[in-house]
């Protein structure tokens, strides 16, 4: 499945004591491109709990944090799906800086698809599946 890139600005407020981006703030970068990707496949979270009653859960998170961002940082968080099953999907996340192949921050992310009333593993939605091409390995 094909890499997807998001951009990041980084502002004053993203940085810790120190001049660094906060480690916590990597996850919210990284939770940013997923949703741009799946936006990319032309599907919102708002629809999708409106529609077919479904959320996405974060289940597990590796992350290694490499090397600072710093204030005024113009970085790039990729998402990339390196493993889909019947209710979840796995991705790989990489934070680097416009222009480099340095990785600054990197992430193996699964999420699992949950019905929002019952709040329990759902099948992701069959139209989003067909769309990423998908399988079933869950």
């Amino acid at each position: 499945m094909k890499k997807f890139y998001w951009p990041v600005r980084i502002y004053y407020e993203d940085t810790d004591s120190g001049g660094v981006v906060y480690y916590a703030n990597y996850l919210k970068y990284m939770e940013r491109a997923r949703t741009e990707w799946l936006r990319s496949h032309g599907f919102e979270q708002d629809e999708l709990i409106a529609n077919d009653g479904v959320i996405f859960a974060v289940r597990s998170v590796e992350a290694d944090y490499l090397s600072p961002a710093v204030f005024n940082d113009h970085l790039q968080v990729s998402a990339e799906v390196i493993k889909t099953g019947r209710a979840s999907l796995t991705f790989l996340q990489e934070i680097t800086r416009q222009g480099e192949d340095k990785v600054l921050c990197r992430g193996k992310i699964r999420i699992v698809s949950v019905k929002q009333d019952a709040m329990k593993p759902c099948s992701i939605p069959r139209a989003i599946m067909t769309k990423i091409g998908g399988d079933s390995e869950d």
